[in-house]
């Protein structure tokens, strides 16, 4: 563990609302053990979710009480930076794989190898426990994921006169295919793909490609940009520019912008973040007729890079045992199982999916987003210290040039990798 020193001048000025999220709550000879929950959840059936849990934690164990402490996701970051500095960090903490291992390699966050237990690990498909494994050492227990997924007008394709997919997976040609065959030249296009920051769902979905972009970790990392990497870019570009079956607009957009000309019939596909399927459902306009079309695969297959929301222990906190039991009843197949319907994301359990998909079968698409859940691999980038940087300011502005055709093939390779080299320098 990386020696932290905090001085006792440092120590009084930490925020009263700071030290209200700390952990480390001790049990009186008269009162239980507290631990102190943070917990980012941000949607209404998730928060009521999360409380049900602690509920029934609480009500089976009075001698550790759970106290939830909401914090939400804007800002975490450095939020957790000033908490362990401070010395006033919860004593569980929710976050996402991406964004702990810089926490774990400081020495933040308890080691949870030999607490996790036999059933635990064995539930979860190994991309995803690879995703969350940082020096041989488990720092945190995964609980939800996304996968990127194609939502379909089952009205345009069928007047289109396109078959709808209904294999276990539909490649990516399937995909250009149906985009050029639902696009009328006036008033549809085949797809809307919300890429203003097209960085992460590239990343995500290289692996079908057979892309992997780093190899190494932390500081020795090593970027490569060939062939599986610039596979999906290329696409893409090729749709839009060749084909011109991508609403153009889409391109500039966010997913959540992208998906408004859905709605309107002005794209006939959109793709999205699985947990979309939940706002389509509740948002689209009465009488929509959609689909989600099976998993996306590239010559490698339907993989996807697992990124997952997390729950890690404080290495500070004088309860970690403690705090690993609670964290192994949170991923109890039925909460993580109710706890993903609620956020509409994807369980990082193999039992909490098949729960999952024998409760809702193919409603709302939730056949087809957990059938998803399977192809998850290891992230390579999730372990490259200077990722979050070359992604924020090399890769994003890269990428978003070359879809506005501002620069070509080769001049966005040179980029990502020039890049990358003078921030690692």
């Amino acid at each position: 563990m990386k020696t932290r020193g905090v001085s006792i001048a440092a120590c009084l000025t930490i925020t009263t609302a700071l030290l209200a999220s700390c952990g480390t709550g001790d049990a009186g000879e008269d009162g239980p053990v507290t631990l102190k929950f943070q917990a980012l959840s941000d949607q209404p059936a998730a928060i009521a979710e999360t409380e049900s849990i602690v509920a029934d934690w609480n009500e089976a164990n009075p001698d550790v009480q759970v106290e939830i402490v909401p914090a939400g996701w804007d800002g975490v970051y450095d939020k957790l930076i000033t908490q362990f500095n401070g010395g006033a960090a919860p004593d569980i903490i929710h976050y996402e794989a991406a964004s702990i291992v810089s926490f774990a390699r400081d020495g933040y966050l308890a080691d949870l190898t030999d607490l996790m237990s036999d059933e635990r690990r064995e539930d979860i498909p190994e991309g995803i426990l690879d995703s969350v494994t940082v020096d041989d050492q488990v720092v945190a227990y995964p609980t939800e994921l996304q996968s990127y997924m194609v939502f379909a007008n089952r009205t345009l394709l069928e007047d289109a006169g396109v078959e709808i997919p209904t294999g276990d997976t539909m490649t990516w040609d399937e995909l250009r295919e149906i985009a050029e065959a639902t696009t009328d030249g006036e008033k549809v296009y085949g797809l809307g793909w919300g890429l203003s920051s097209p960085t992460a769902a590239f990343m995500s979905l290289a692996p079908g490609f057979g892309g992997a972009y780093f190899e190494g970790t932390g500081e020795d990392a090593s970027l490569t940009v060939a062939d599986g990497e610039m596979a999906l870019p290329e696409l893409v570009h090729d749709m839009a520019y060749e084909d011109e079956s991508i609403l153009p607009v889409t391109l500039t957009q966010s997913g959540s912008e992208a998906i408004a000309s859905f709605y309107a019939g002005q794209t006939a596909m959109t793709v999205q973040g699985s947990y979309q399927a939940a706002n389509i459902t509740k948002d689209a306009p009465k009488g929509f007729d959609w689909v989600a079309l099976p998993p996306l695969a590239g010559p490698d297959g339907p993989q996807q890079a697992a990124n997952p929301q997390t729950l890690s222990v404080n290495i500070d906190s004088e309860h970690v045992e403690e705090s690993a039991e609670f964290i192994e009843f949170f991923t109890q197949t039925e909460h993580l199982a109710a706890l993903n319907e609620a956020d509409a994301l994807i369980p990082a359990t193999t039992s909490a999916q098949e729960s999952l998909a024998e409760k809702l079968g193919d409603e709302n698409g939730w056949d087809t987003i957990l059938a998803s859940g399977q192809n998850f691999v290891s992230a390579p980038y999730l372990f490259a210290d200077s990722y979050a940087q070359w992604k924020d300011t090399v890769a994003t502005p890269a990428y978003q040039r070359y879809l506005a055709q501002e620069t070509d093939e080769a001049e966005l390779a040179d980029q990502l990798t020039t890049g990358w080299t003078e921030i690692t320098q």
